[in-house]
């Protein structure tokens, strides 16, 4: 059962008991009991953190619904904005609440910058920050009440920021990608169109195209190279246990429950390899293909719409596997590092693109039956920060495995993401020894 069918059992127990509460025993002892209960709720829903827990939802509602009329508003007070901007929701609050929501330890994200080495601290957007506090902030009692309100909230807004983005009017559009270039510093230069008026919807800019030569592919010709997907936050993984010990504490993250598919988990042996690539809005949104390959299939898994941050991916509930998300099966041609041969084998992959919060959609620019070279563009998201999982097989599979690049394993078992860029060499194939 998964985490949000607990929460739901919760639920359904919970109005049980207020229902007997309100209707009554037949007994003194029952009678007491009842009044107790009526007692216990009755504080629940006048209490300040049933009060909070209202605030943070009509948060959510108000970032995307300034974001559709932008000209009329502080860019800092939409979904484009970053957590650090946040005072503008203070009236939506009990008194001396949004400080303690919105403090500055919960804003962002240590990562690392592999290019430099550095550790920086990276502030995720606002409505991330709310999407979290929504699902994990404050007493489990009230979080179970407002479950299927939340389910549905997160759908709705997510549904919705996405035909906002979608808006054709000139000047709702112009000023949603002015905004966005100023607050996350986006180099134009590297645009395959940098004429911003030539972008009609906002969606149309976020899923920008980059020119040619501005991601190439770490070691073209060389098929036991595997490069990164994406412009990320990058986490890899020798195994599936130890993503599971260190990184993704989701109760049923498994490979069958991901990827929905006992054919295609089996061919993927007993232990194999992962890399997590987040995106955060500010990335360049289309992901690229990390080997050769033929694209054999593609599918669509319903699911929600919660966060994809570090912080929620750290908890027990079940995100990475329970959102929203797309699968692409590849047959990819693989050589060893390690043999001098150079041999080339078959072997399956899963590419996994999951949605998020205020995560439009997923679309695909290769199609099935396609052969698809390194580096090649794969597909792209629309508004929002959004993840791809790669998944390569373990070496009881063609009797190779992937080997991480050192930097990244370190960082990763640091319980660091990676900051790399879409290209960039981040492992190889090496035969069993």
């Amino acid at each position: 059962m998964s985490f949000s069918s607990n929460v739901e059992t919760g639920i359904k127990e919970k109005t049980v008991a207020s229902q007997n509460g309100v209707d009554g025993g037949t007994d003194a002892k029952g009678s007491t009991k009842a009044s107790s209960k009526r007692g216990g709720w009755g504080r629940v829903f006048r209490g300040k953190a049933y009060e909070e827990r209202l605030s943070l939802e009509e948060s959510l509602k108000m970032v995307v619904t300034k974001s559709e009329s932008p000209p009329s508003v502080l860019v800092n007070e939409t979904s484009l904005a970053l957590s650090s901007e946040y005072l503008w929701l203070s009236h939506l609050f009990p008194a001396g609440t949004v400080d303690k929501l919105f403090a500055k330890e919960h804003l962002g994200n240590y990562l690392i910058v592999r290019s430099t080495g550095e550790k920086i601290f990276e502030t995720m957007p606002i409505y991330a920050r709310i999407g979290m506090h929504l699902l994990f902030y404050g007493p489990l009692q009230i979080r179970l009440l407002r479950w299927k309100t939340l389910r549905n909230l997160l759908k709705t807004e997510s549904i919705r920021q996405g035909k906002i983005y979608d808006s054709t009017d000139p000047e709702v559009v112009r000023t949603q990608i002015t905004a966005f270039v100023t607050t996350y510093n986006i180099n134009v230069a590297e645009l395959l169109e940098p004429d911003l008026k030539a972008y009609k919807t906002f969606n149309q800019f976020f899923s920008r195209r980059l020119r040619p030569d501005a991601r190439p592919p770490a070691s073209p010709d060389d098929s036991s190279v595997i490069v990164s997907c994406a412009d990320c936050r990058l986490t890899v993984w020798p195994n599936w246990s130890l993503a599971r010990k260190i990184w993704v504490k989701g109760r049923h993250f498994t490979l069958s429950s991901l990827l929905k598919d006992r054919k295609l988990s089996r061919s993927l042996g007993k232990h194999p390899s992962l890399a997590i690539f987040r995106l955060a809005p500010q990335d360049y949104h289309r992901f690229h293909s990390p080997v050769f390959a033929v694209l054999q299939g593609i599918k669509h898994i319903d699911g929600e719409y919660y966060t994809v941050n570090p912080q929620a991916v750290n908890e027990k509930l079940d995100v990475l596997s329970g959102n929203v998300r797309e699968i692409a099966t590849y047959e990819a041609t693989a050589s060893s590092a390690n043999d001098d041969t150079k041999s080339q084998v078959k072997i399956p992959v899963a590419i996994v693109a999951v949605g998020a919060l205020l995560v439009g959609s997923v679309g695909w620019d290769k199609k099935v039956g396609e052969t698809v070279p390194k580096g090649d563009g794969l597909g792209y998201f629309q508004y929002g920060g959004s993840t791809v999982i790669v998944v390569l097989p373990g070496s009881d599979v063609a009797g190779m495995h992937v080997r991480w690049d050192d930097d990244l394993v370190k960082n990763s078992e640091g319980v660091l993401e990676t900051l790399v860029r879409a290209g960039e060499r981040i492992g190889q194939f090496v035969s069993k020894q």
